[in-house]
């Protein structure tokens, strides 16, 4: 975290009426604001691009089209285009071997010596200073490898790899123009993908929520086999999905002889899948029934075991 290493103290500006200010002071004031947005950034948010910066531009064209956007790289530092942009397609024949050369348009924060004034002012005597400079994005074309995994140059492949740069779109490039349409896979998004959402959880089985039944189920050539069904209902509203998820279980015990007995000739269903539960079912053929589980099913009193589940929403 660069910031906070290069950060040896926390100062804050004061003021008094009568006190006479200095460029440098105002100019601190904003720094301090500025990096302390920089710090939450690269805290609460991962680099890449948070709205706009598409990137279009069709097969046989010598140009792309960039639309305004909103970035940030792995310092916090927020990269904005406020007017659409065009970037000339690099003019190169092929990659040497005849074939299409490839290039990642890359976008960075500019440096200081790239900003240019946009307003200047007359100072007292006799001063005159810059008072506004107009920022905008630094826009690159990295030449890839014949593999396409890195830029060619070095230093570029560096700072995409530290996420200084961000990568905005791919091209491959034939005579000078475009052999195929922008290709925008490796684009990253600053919002992390909400979906897929993975969540985990345990619940304890007793009989008091059980609910047993005799059901007839299909067997082998269509024979009709009765079976006892028992079924639980786990709760899964603590993780919070959003729309049914699929749903995994297994059953656990501090005794592994309680669950070889509880599944000896028992098949174990995940059933009835909601947003915010599932049925757990067990099907047992009648023969094995009274001596796995009694016909009241007082579970607490024979052995305990624990339902653990994972739901995957995508």
């Amino acid at each position: 975290m660069a910031i906070l290493e290069e950060m040896q103290f926390l100062e804050r500006l004061e003021f008094f009426n009568g006190q006479r200010l200095l460029a440098g002071d105002l100019q601190s004031l904003e720094s301090f604001d500025r990096e302390m947005r920089w710090l939450h950034n690269m805290s609460l948010h991962q680099p890449g691009i948070g709205s706009g910066f598409a990137v279009t531009g069709k097969k046989g064209g010598a140009t792309v089209n960039i639309s305004p956007g909103y970035a940030l790289d792995a310092l916090g530092r927020e990269i904005i285009l406020t007017q659409p942009d065009v970037e000339q397609v690099p003019p190169v024949p092929d990659n040497g071997a005849g074939k299409p050369a490839l290039f990642d348009l890359l976008v960075s924060y500019p440096p200081d010596s790239n900003l240019t004034p946009s307003e200047t002012r007359q100072g007292s005597c006799n001063t005159q200073g810059t008072v506004r400079v107009h920022e905008e994005p630094v826009f690159c074309w990295a030449r890839l490898t014949d593999d396409a995994t890195a830029p060619v140059d070095p230093r570029l492949k560096l700072l995409v790899q530290q996420q200084l740069m961000i990568v905005l779109g791919r091209i491959s490039v034939f005579n000078c123009q475009l052999k195929e349409d922008v290709l925008l896979a490796y684009r990253r998004n600053a919002r992390p993908a909400r979906l897929p959402k993975v969540a985990c959880g345990v619940q304890s089985v007793l009989s008091k929520g059980a609910k047993i039944q005799q059901v007839s189920v299909n067997g082998p050539g269509g024979t009709q086999i009765s079976v006892k069904k028992v079924s639980f209902t786990i709760d899964t509203s603590s993780a919070g999905f959003s729309s049914i998820p699929s749903y995994f279980a297994r059953l656990r015990s501090p005794d592994p002889s309680v669950i070889s007995r509880i599944l000896f000739g028992a098949v174990l269903n995940v059933t009835s899948e909601a947003v915010k539960s599932f049925e757990l079912q067990l099907l047992y053929s009648s023969g094995f029934v009274p001596q796995v589980v009694p016909e009241n099913l007082v579970l607490e009193r024979v052995f305990g075991f624990d339902v653990v589940w994972m739901g995957v929403e995508v």
